[in-house]
Parts: structure tokens; sequence; C-alpha cells
């Protein structure tokens, strides 16, 4: 039995200035908390310089002696975190942080603007969490402090409502709107 050697072949030259690593770029994660550790996971990751999002809403809470307006996680389970690919540890390192939200083994962004548009939208008014629906009849606000915000429309109590779903989470919120506003997303 003989072994050859390999011979050297030359390695093309790649300028890693141009190569986009990633390692820079902040993006919106939704990071997977154990339950009702939310806002203690908000905290704790603010104090380690990452830049979180709890959206909360308040919620009448009844127990034997009294009643209450509780704030509650918009999205139980899950807290918004802004991060660069390099900044995954300081996230993961919490105890209470069980994972960030992947898809095909990689941490899933979330979309440009979601955040802001969610932001905007729960400055304008009330939301409170919802069922995840399977995708129906979809929409997009045309106007409005909620313009750009896709959802699917439901009605309830005879108002009418934009169920919006944030599909990576499995998660909806629900808003009362006017008709006006909306616009089919099938063109």
């Amino acid at each position: 039995m003989s072994l050859t050697q390999a011979k050297p072949c030359s390695i093309p030259k790649i300028d890693l200035t141009l190569v986009g690593l990633g390692a820079d770029i902040r993006a919106w994660y939704a990071a997977y908390t154990l339950p009702r550790h939310e806002k203690t996971v908000a905290e704790q990751l603010g104090l380690r310089q990452v830049e979180t999002y709890l959206p909360l809403y308040l919620s009448a809470r009844r127990w034997a002696d009294r009643r209450a307006l509780v704030q509650m996680p918009l999205f139980p389970g899950y807290v918004f975190v802004r991060i660069s690919g390099g900044d995954r540890i300081r996230v993961l390192e919490h105890p209470s942080v069980l994972r960030l939200v992947t898809f095909n083994g990689k941490p899933a962004p979330l979309p440009d603007g979601e955040i802001e548009r969610l932001r905007a939208a729960l400055e304008l008014g009330k939301a409170e969490p919802f069922p995840f629906l399977i995708p129906g009849a979809r929409v997009r606000v045309k106007s409005g402090p909620l313009a750009g915000l896709e959802g699917t429309i439901l009605r309830r109590k005879g108002r009418m409502r934009l169920v919006v779903s944030v599909e990576a989470i499995h998660r909806s919120i629900i808003f009362d709107l006017d008709a006006p506003d909306l616009e089919s997303t099938i063109n």
C-alpha cells in the first residue's frame, strides 16, 4: 500500500470586509422564557445592556379578597431582544431564558420594523392577547398609526377587529378598527 502526498493548491483570496458576517448587525429576536418570568428577564437583560421590549396589557384579576388591574405580557413566554449575532450569549446565559426562537436551527430575526409598528399600535389603543389563528382572509392596514400592519379580520360582538399574528412565536393580539382603513393583501 502506498501513500500519496497531497499537492498544494492555491486558495482564492477573499476580502473579509466585503463578506457580511452579521456580527455587528442588530436585529430583533424573540427569546422564549420560563413561564411567568417575562418581566424579570426583561429587567435583568436591561441591566446587562441588552435592548429589550416586553409589550404589556392591563388585565382585571380577581382573588378571594380583592380585585386588581395587573400588567400582563401581551405575548406570554416571550421577550423581544435586539441583539447582534455575537450578543446571543448574553441573552442565553440568563437562567430564565430557555432559547431564542429559531428556524432551521438558526435564530430567526423578526422582520424589519415589526417591533416598531407593534409599539406604535400599542400606543394608539388597547390590545389584548388572542388565540393564534390559521391565516384566512389577510388584510393590511392602509392608513393611520397601524399602517403597514397585516392581519386577519374578525367580527366580534358586532365590531370589526383585526387579529395580528406574530407567526414566529405562534401568538396573536387583537385591535379594534374601522373597515375603511383596510385593504386586501391579495392582488
